[in-house]
């Protein structure tokens, strides 16, 4: 499965923060492998350079074979809290999606 992972322009995608993304869709997803072809992750900071609650946002967006786009999306305090609860998302909307219709 391809892992793409894209940011706003107030978020620098490093390469430790591309890898942390790609380790906890690929543990928590690796179940899905055969039903998945590609993962689109779009990390946004809503507010910039300013605080806020919730504001950061990540969506992702799975290419199925066979099936349409599946997109979910998680807003937290920080990054990698809205990471975590969209590949959380993810997952229980797989689950459902793949026991509801065997792909």
């Amino acid at each position: 499965m391809l892992i793409q992972v894209h940011s706003n322009h107030s978020i620098d995608v490093s390469q430790g923060l591309e890898d942390r993304v790609r380790a906890s869709l690929e543990s928590t997803l690796n179940r899905f492998d055969n039903y998945l072809t590609r993962l689109q992750v779009h990390l946004h900071d809503e507010n910039g350079g300013k605080g806020g609650a919730q504001d950061k946002r990540c969506q992702i967006e799975a290419r199925l074979k066979n099936h349409d786009p599946l997109s979910v999306t998680h807003k937290a305090d920080s990054l990698e809290l809205a990471i975590t609860g969209a590949t959380t998302k993810l997952g229980n909307a797989l689950d459902h999606l793949i026991g509801k219709h065997q792909l």
